[in-house]
């Protein structure tokens, strides 16, 4: 049962933003994109608050994909790819993403903390990082 209401449009506008920041992170970090697209859409907490679609989360400016500006992320939605959103929105989660709300491709170590938010794993290239229970309690 999804956790997120969604529809086609938002199931393919999620499958190209996980392709697009995690294509060579294969399908497991894909999934784990989708995650934290899923949970700042289920948050409404620090800076999403108020962000209650995939359509929200994916153009929130500022602090929105910066796939969203290279040409990459207009590709066609493979059908691959909607299956691992859909899997997301389902509410599957995976490690160190679980709770996540940021990610990123740093050139050496994840740091601890991120914007006052504390790493909680890598996966190949991408560190996690997610807030705590008080600073965001429903994700």
């Amino acid at each position: 049962m999804a956790v997120i209401a969604t529809n086609a449009k938002g199931i393919d506008l999620l499958a190209r933003l996980m392709r697009a920041e995690a294509e060579g992170e294969g399908e497991l970090g894909m999934l784990m994109v989708g995650n934290v697209g899923v949970n700042r859409v289920r948050a409404n907490c620090l800076d999403f608050k108020g962000i209650r679609s995939l359509n929200d989360m994916v153009y929130q400016r500022p602090g929105g994909f910066e796939a969203t500006t290279k040409s990459y992320f207009y590709q066609r939605v493979r059908e691959r790819d909607r299956k691992l959103a859909k899997r997301t929105i389902d509410g599957e989660r995976f490690h160190p993403a679980q709770r996540s709300l940021w990610f990123f491709m740093p050139t050496g170590d994840c740091p601890v903390q991120w914007y006052n938010q504390w790493n909680t794993g890598r996966y190949k290239s991408h560190c996690f990082y997610s807030p705590t229970e008080q600073d965001c309690p429903l994700i």
